[in-house]
């Protein structure tokens, strides 16, 4: 699919890029800030990963850092309804990838206590960065939302963006002791 001999290419050197589509647009056009937003999730997954301990959420986080691949591989690619007409099928987010972060949230949350304040970023190391992660996904799905307000945009994109977010939460809570040790919001604590 992708061979990648020479790194640096110079045809950005004007301050533009190429889209999946040989289109060129400004870096700084809406679509390229939505997936390099969806790039940046990814490498902060990468971080959150040298926390973990656990085989089965290593594992749930490498299948988010693929996902983000391929969302970052759907963004870039705009014409949704010109997909027939590309020289090879591009590659888009479909309702399974949502569907298994719904179940694998649900499954994350059935051993929790429920939450009776607001939770702050923090508590072990690996919560604080899933906590970073969540963010990131909301900016994430911010830059798509927008971008969808302009262009056509894959719906189950940003349904995985706004799910994704929610996962990061709760595996935050897990990684604090299943929620034993999270740090809780006190409102007004310091006035």
């Amino acid at each position: 699919m992708v061979v990648l001999n020479k790194i640096y290419t110079r045809t950005g050197d004007a301050g533009d890029t190429a889209l999946g589509n040989g289109a060129r647009v400004p870096k700084y056009a809406d679509r390229v800030d939505a997936y390099g937003t969806t790039d940046e999730l990814n490498a902060f997954v990468g971080v959150a990963r040298l926390e973990v301990e656990d085989d089965d959420m290593d594992e749930a986080l490498a299948r988010i850092q693929n996902d983000l691949f391929d969302l970052g591989a759907d963004m870039c690619r705009p014409d949704m309804q010109k997909d027939g007409e590309a020289e090879y099928p591009p590659l888009r987010m479909v309702a399974a990838q949502v569907d298994r972060l719904e179940i694998e949230i649900d499954a994350m949350n059935s051993g929790l206590e429920p939450l009776r304040s607001f939770i702050l970023p923090g508590g072990t190391p690996l919560a604080a960065q899933m906590h970073v992660c969540r963010t990131v996904a909301r900016r994430a799905e911010r830059a798509a939302v927008e971008l969808a307000a302009q262009e056509t945009v894959n719906p189950h994109a940003m349904r995985y963006l706004n799910r994704l977010s929610d996962w990061f939460f709760v595996a935050g809570r897990v990684a604090n002791n299943e929620g034993l040790d999270d740090v809780l919001w006190v409102p007004g604590a310091n006035r």
